[in-house]
């Protein structure tokens, strides 16, 4: 049986005459339809089937060998796709775990761990003294931060072979280089707060410069009122 919708003489004629109904227009593909349909793809080169030797395994649990063996039967751009991603993704992960700890340097090793660290590189230097219980208190907290954010570079060095004569009153001090420049410093126990500071103070602190990607945005330490303002508040109070 002839297609009526087939663009032709006699189906014109049939047309003309009533006998057939006007040609349907083909469906347009709008881009919401394509972006759809490249989707779809995707998902479906993701929930791939196993192929012999890589049982259970889907394309996003490969290793680069599994997608080179893989891209002589599939789609190569799509897997080339992948493949991208998943470098990505190792360089990613090599970078995170650059520092992940605190390291001991000299004097002679200042300039290139601290000011010669490299681009994008957040440093933080503890000048410290033996004997000092809150410089040994923030070496404590800072082999924890370390290894919470491996991607910041922790040092720490004895203050005098850094900075000859420098004061025993001023420490502990952290310095906080990124990518060469001096961006803080805490200077003395007034300044990083005590023997009393908590590890998510000093997070919180190292966060409001930038060193490290904290998600404590608000001071962790009880704020108090000074007391001659309560004072007056409460006698303000009183006599309304």
């Amino acid at each position: 049986m002839q297609d009526p919708n087939e663009d032709t003489e006699w189906n014109d004629v049939l047309r003309a005459k009533g006998i057939i109904g006007p040609r349907q227009k083909e469906a347009e593909i709008t881009e919401d339809q394509i972006q759809a349909m490249m989707n779809d793809v995707i998902q479906r080169r993701t929930d791939l089937p196993p192929q012999e030797g890589q049982r259970d395994k889907r394309i996003d649990d490969m290793s680069l060998d599994e997608l080179d063996e893989l891209e002589d039967s599939e789609d190569e751009a799509v897997l080339e796709q992948y493949r991208q991603r998943r470098i990505a993704e190792m360089r990613a992960i090599a970078e995170k775990a650059r520092f992940g700890s605190v390291r001991e340097i000299s004097g002679q090793e200042y300039v290139n761990e601290v000011t010669k660290a490299g681009e994008g590189i957040w440093v933080v230097l503890h000048l410290y003294a033996n004997g000092v219980p809150l410089c040994a208190l923030i070496h404590h907290h800072m082999q924890q931060l370390a290894v919470r954010f491996p991607q910041t570079k922790f040092l720490r060095s004895i203050a005098t072979t850094c900075i000859p004569n420098f004061p025993e009153k001023n420490l502990p001090t952290i310095f906080i280089y990124h990518e060469g420049a001096m961006r803080k410093q805490f200077i003395g126990p007034l300044e990083l707060r005590g023997d009393k500071l908590t590890l998510d103070e000093l997070e919180y602190m190292l966060g409001q410069v930038g060193a490290v990607p904290t998600e404590i945005k608000e001071d962790p330490r009880p704020q108090i009122k000074d007391k001659m303002l309560a004072d007056l508040e409460d006698k303000s109070a009183d006599f309304y």
